[in-house]
């Protein structure tokens, strides 16, 4: 088991899609009527044209090109608004990491490339806002994960970008974006779960893997005890 020290952590960031939330069969679904409606390919194909840099929305214009991507995704939104009530779920045992944290007054951010609309939306349907003391979605920063700019603007009003370490503040998402942006500002990136995207390859050996959160909840144990 991978030995984890909170002694000296403050801040933990946490990634939304497929971290927090099980919302890619919500994402997958609603995704492929609108292809369907432009008589384009089904995901699994159409996600080849996606930036690995560049979130969800704004791979839209990838997929559907630029004089359909506005439209494209106003109505993937508001399908998607429809699925996500009834599928959206939590990964087990992510209510107990975020109560461990909690407990252990250690501060909880969401650092998020999706749009705050859908962000607010679903949020409530799992958990507690005020379990977090800071939310940033997409382009709500100077730039979006992968790059430092969307974290340090999370941190902003908490701790000087001087003065985070791998020590004091984590990443925890499942994707290189998430690992890349914890990098930039010398956190620690913790990787869960497997990438929504299957990009998950990294040569970096300052990442910590869970399989999910089960294992990250016993390695917190672990370390308190």
């Amino acid at each position: 088991m991978v030995q984890l020290d909170i002694s000296k952590l403050q801040y933990v960031i946490f990634d939304w899609d497929n971290t927090l939330a099980e919302s890619r069969s919500s994402l997958v679904a609603a995704v492929n009527q609108v292809l369907a409606e432009y008589n384009l390919p089904d995901w699994e194909i159409s996600k080849e044209k996606r930036d690995c840099n560049l979130s969800f929305k704004d791979n839209f214009v990838n997929v559907f090109g630029p004089q359909n991507a506005a439209s494209a995704y106003a109505k993937y939104r508001e399908i998607y608004k429809k699925i996500v009530p009834d599928e959206i779920s939590s990964f087990p045992k992510a209510r107990e990491v975020l109560n461990f944290f909690a407990k252990h007054h250690i501060k909880m951010i969401i650092v998020t490339n999706k749009e705050r609309c859908l962000l607010e939306y679903e949020l409530p349907l799992l958990y507690d806002k005020d379990l977090f003391c800071n939310i940033v979605c997409g382009h709500e920063a100077e730039a979006d994960k992968p790059h430092k700019e969307q974290a340090l603007y999370a941190l902003k009003d908490f701790l000087p970008a001087s003065q985070i370490t791998p020590q004091n503040v984590w990443v925890i998402g499942d994707s290189p974006q998430d690992s890349l942006m914890a990098e930039a500002i010398n956190a620690l990136p913790i990787r869960i779960n497997k990438s929504i995207w299957g990009d998950e390859s990294d040569t970096s050996n300052s990442i910590i893997h869970f399989k999910g959160f089960e294992e990250l909840y016993n390695s917190l144990i672990t370390a308190k005890e």
